[in-house]
């Protein structure tokens, strides 16, 4: 994880595995097409997602079978 936005994602009130985890997800909805939520000079898909989560525009559901 990039070592400047693992320090700013400490305030988010879950486990680094969970971020990582949507992150991922975001990072693979963002290949595909879906328009990034916020404006910013990032280029790769993961760090987009990160920024995004940090921002609190990403939300994420914990069920039994995984992160929705």
């Amino acid at each position: 994880m990039n070592p400047i936005l693992a320090d700013d994602l400490k305030e988010v009130k879950e486990s680094r595995f969970t971020l990582i985890v949507a992150s991922a997800k975001r990072a693979r909805q963002l290949l595909t097409g879906a328009t990034p939520l916020i404006c910013g000079d990032a280029k790769k898909p993961v760090t987009i997602a990160l920024d995004e989560i940090k921002a609190g525009k990403v939300h994420w559901i914990r069920t039994k079978e995984g992160i929705k």
